[in-house]
């Protein structure tokens, strides 16, 4: 059995439509153990509350395959965590369309979480697999080049996905799915 730790982003509140909702309850329906949290103040986020949230919910299982998805704000959640040597021990990790500095930096509930956060000196220490649209509006100057590059990223871009939301057609997400129990598969417009 593999467990899964899905981490939401910002003002996000668990919605039924959304493609995380959607994949916890595909795994479980497929015997894994899901934690999907709702992460302490999501519309008003304290980056020290979700660093502790995440050490709560990242604990590694006695046995099986640990895997990690991360979007938007929780992207910048593991990035900060694993600057701070606080990362919990995962076997891989999917990042999910994270916010870029600029766009952070003008939202003050959400500033903390990206600055100074110096990508170069980032210590992924599981493989990870970054997965964005071009046209993401929450980072414009793309998270390829943005985070992809620096941090030596495998990628896979989406096209047409926007912030790979509902509101730009991602609830149900097999191609997630797909990666979640192959993590060979690409990650692609496959929706």
């Amino acid at each position: 059995m593999t467990t899964y730790l899905i981490l939401h982003g910002y003002q996000n509140h668990r919605p039924p439509g959304h493609w995380h909702h959607w994949l916890a309850g595909a795994l479980r329906e497929r015997g894994h153990e899901v934690r999907y949290p709702q992460l302490p103040e999501p519309d008003a986020p304290v980056l020290a509350d979700w660093l502790d949230a995440l050490e709560q919910h990242g604990r590694r299982p006695d046995e099986g395959e640990f895997v990690v998805l991360a979007h938007s704000l929780g992207v910048l959640l593991w990035l900060r965590a694993a600057a701070a040597g606080r990362a919990p021990d995962a076997d891989r990790v999917l990042l999910v369309a994270p916010p870029s500095p600029g766009v952070t930096a003008s939202i003050p509930e959400i500033a903390g979480f990206a600055d100074g956060l110096d990508l170069g000196s980032v210590p992924l220490k599981a493989p990870a697999r970054l997965v964005y649209a071009a046209g993401d509006p929450y980072c414009p100057e793309g998270a390829g080049t943005h985070y992809g590059t620096p941090l030596g990223l495998d990628t896979d871009e989406v096209p047409g996905g926007a912030h790979l939301t509902p509101d730009s057609g991602y609830g149900e997400w097999p191609a997630v799915l797909e990666w979640c129990e192959n993590p060979a598969a690409r990650v692609g417009a496959n929706r």
